[in-house]
């Protein structure tokens, strides 16, 4: 079974919840450009397609990169314009900043922008409202609404599953399972790191053997152990940087035993 693959590319310092730059920052080195080479060899080692939700700043910054990723093969979509989770906008300005993001992303390859995810998984109860927005502007898909608990984002009651959150719109949440009637998430990300391997292939394995397709994602700064330390809160520096040493060979592992594959490719055949 096919299963959807999400890379965010953001910088390394690119941390929602803390005072850090949501753009470009030369305070920063920039880390973008080698570590999402570095998952484009990856991918085209193991024949695997992905989606890249791409900052717009980002984006702007670095055309080339943006074209290279859509000339081998690979979706892109929007991750916003700046790194700035929702409940810090206003509505104008949220719509203000997709909109840029869009418009950027579509100038460089040519075709229109279909998916979405907020910085921070920052679609909530109380920016639900951000809903309605990608609507108007014509996004087909959005992976935002993580249902699980977590002190910074999360909706724990929503589908887990891909489903109609709009009927122009379709939400295809992060993975989770259910582990004593609470959800667990077993996408990607930290909790790839986290979490010991074969867990996290058991789970992936058991969601197919469900007939549904695994939503996994990564951010390009995860398989950067080189990276710069930020002095950061205890809790905040044990999640950004617990597990950076072993995530790409967890990364590689996942895509040696299951199949990914773009959202937008997921969602087209109705493998929800």
């Amino acid at each position: 079974m096919v299963n959807a693959l999400g890379i965010d590319v953001e910088e390394w310092y690119h941390l929602c919840g803390l005072n850090m730059p949501t753009g470009v920052s030369d305070d920063y080195q920039s880390r973008v450009m080698r570590n999402t080479e570095r998952i484009l060899k990856l991918l085209e080692k193991l024949e695997t397609k992905a989606t890249f939700f791409i900052l717009g700043i980002l984006a702007e910054k670095f055309p080339a990169l943006v074209q290279e990723i859509n000339d081998a093969g690979h979706e892109v979509a929007s991750h916003g314009y700046h790194h700035l989770e929702i409940g810090k906008h206003t509505k104008e300005s949220f719509r203000e900043d997709l909109i840029k993001s869009m418009d950027v992303l579509q100038s460089i390859t040519g075709k229109p922008v279909l998916g979405y995810r907020a910085p921070g998984f920052s679609i909530m109860r109380e920016t639900l409202w951000a809903i309605d927005i990608l609507v108007e502007q014509k996004i087909q898909y959005d992976c935002s609404i993580f249902p699980i608990h977590h002190p910074r984002y999360g909706i724990p009651a929503a589908p887990r599953v891909g489903y109609r959150i709009r009927p122009q719109l379709i939400e295809l949440p992060p993975s989770t399972v259910r582990i004593f009637g609470e959800n667990f998430a077993v996408a990607g990300g930290a909790y790839l790191r986290f979490l010991p391997y074969r867990f996290l292939r058991n789970a992936v394995h058991g969601l197919n053997k469900q007939g549904i397709a695994a939503n996994s994602y990564l951010h390009v700064w995860e398989i950067d152990p080189e990276q710069p330390k930020l002095k950061l809160p205890l809790n905040r520096y044990l999640m950004h940087y617990w597990g950076i040493k072993t995530a790409q060979q967890k990364f590689e592992a996942l895509l040696a035993d299951f199949q990914f594959v773009p959202i937008s490719k997921v969602i087209h055949d109705g493998r929800l």
